[in-house]
């Protein structure tokens, strides 16, 4: 989106930027206060709110904005807002609240919180920017039907996999090629990994353990690939997807079987140990014998699919041009289109006993994996974003999948709800 930076220096120069709050101060939080409040002109980050406000205060002043001023009732900071300074809160309502705010960035990872965030926010006519995948998996597409009725963005981010691979799809999809084929280039995968086997790695690059888990247990790539999905309408080819091991990302053309791509509307999946590394990818299909000319001539290949690649993904770095995308031309960098595609089901990372809570995201007990949304459904299977709490009612074997049927949901939970809302608005539509 090369047109965002004219825009936002036309809002700079009208002294109108762009008025931003976000929920949430962790590592990613830091990072994007970082690159808006030094980076981007046209836009101001008004308010961050933590549980801890010392967190959000930390934010700022590594941001290089020594001071912020501490508010506790939404007057307080409408008229922060309005003096322009720089406000932090414990409260989240008061960001998705304030009169004086365009967009919310949800950044905290967290899906009962996450969702409450991301309505009250769009009730407030606010544009909501998730960086929470695991949250979009879940209840995307519910959260887009909230968002259209109240006139307003919701959307996974630029720089973030899905948000990359998206961008490359919509680029393919306008020169003229067919996307077939959508996912990330991963380096290491084993589901059985816990937060002790990555406690080390975890110290070391100064994360969370879980949250490192997650990474490497599968569960937030299924979550990801999800939630492209459900924005192109692309399902996986098995449960789990194929996520064929290769030396370079071209050779997707070799790894995957060609017919189920064109035959079966377009899937998602993922390169194992594929350089460059990171990033992700999607293959155009075109089987126009003067187009193949053209790009064997551009070093392109044979044809007739052809591999478009990004060689990084820049999360922290990206997310104000999806503010931007959201508040200035209401474009969604990636948000759902319909009923869900596919689904993150829950696995048992072990033999699982009965009367065991399960610790949900990264823990001990179970890992996410990606399955199309029909089988999901009709199996009556426990997503992995819902897991978190659950009591197991019965025995699980390792690598089996957790149903509804085999657990006690906690009691009084939002997410719930909104699942249950999610499945009645597609199965009646």
């Amino acid at each position: 989106m090369i047109i965002i930076d004219n825009a936002l220096e036309q809002r700079e120069r009208q002294g109108n930027p762009i008025r931003i709050g976000m929920v949430g101060a962790g590592y990613m939080g830091r990072g994007i206060a970082l690159q808006i409040l030094s980076s981007f002109r046209g836009m101001r980050l008004v308010a961050i709110a933590n549980r801890k406000v010392s967190e959000a205060q930390r934010a700022y002043r590594e941001a290089g904005t020594e001071s912020s001023v501490v508010v506790k009732t939404l007057e307080d900071l409408e008229d922060s807002i309005s003096r322009g300074s720089c406000s932090v809160t414990d409260d989240a309502s008061l960001v998705c609240g304030a009169a004086g705010i365009d967009a919310v960035i949800e950044t905290t990872g967290e899906i009962e919180f996450g969702a409450r965030i991301a309505v009250d926010a769009m009730n407030h006519g606010k544009h909501v920017i998730l960086m929470n995948a695991e949250l979009d998996a879940t209840l995307g597409p519910i959260l887009k039907v909230y968002a259209d009725r109240a006139g307003v963005v919701i959307t996974n981010t630029d720089g973030d996999e899905p948000g990359v691979a998206m961008n490359l799809f919509r680029f393919v999809k306008t020169i003229g090629y067919r996307p077939v084929l959508a996912g990330n280039l991963k380096g290491f995968y084993d589901p059985h990994r816990t937060p002790l086997t990555q406690k080390e790695f975890a110290d070391r690059h100064h994360q969370k353990p879980k949250m490192i888990t997650s990474f490497v247990d599968g569960t937030k790539l299924s979550m990801e690939l999800t939630v492209l999905a459900n924005a192109t309408g692309f399902r996986v080819g098995q449960r789990g997807m194929y996520g064929p091991r290769c030396s370079h990302v071209k050779e997707a053309l070799q790894s995957f079987p060609m017919d189920q791509l064109l035959d079966g509307g377009g899937m998602v999946d993922y390169l194992l140990g594929a350089e460059p590394g990171t990033g992700a990818f999607v293959v155009g299909y075109n089987e126009h014998p003067i187009r193949m000319q053209y790009m064997k001539y551009f070093k392109m290949g044979d044809g007739p699919f052809y591999v478009f690649y990004t060689p990084f993904h820049l999360p922290h770095l990206e997310i104000p041009i999806t503010v931007a995308r959201a508040v200035l031309f209401g474009d969604a960098t990636v948000t759902p289109i319909g009923a869900p595609a596919c689904d993150v089901i829950t696995m048992a990372k072990r033999d699982l006993k009965g009367g065991e809570i399960l610790d949900g995201i990264g823990g001990f007990t179970c890992y996410g994996m990606i399955e199309n949304a029909a089988i999901s459904r009709s199996d009556n299977l426990l997503p992995m974003g819902l897991s978190e709490g659950c009591r197991l009612v019965r025995d699980i074997p390792i690598d089996h999948p957790v149903s509804y049927l085999d657990v006690e949901l906690p009691t009084g939970r939002f997410c719930d709800s909104l699942r249950s809302e999610q499945e009645k608005q597609f199965r009646d539509g």
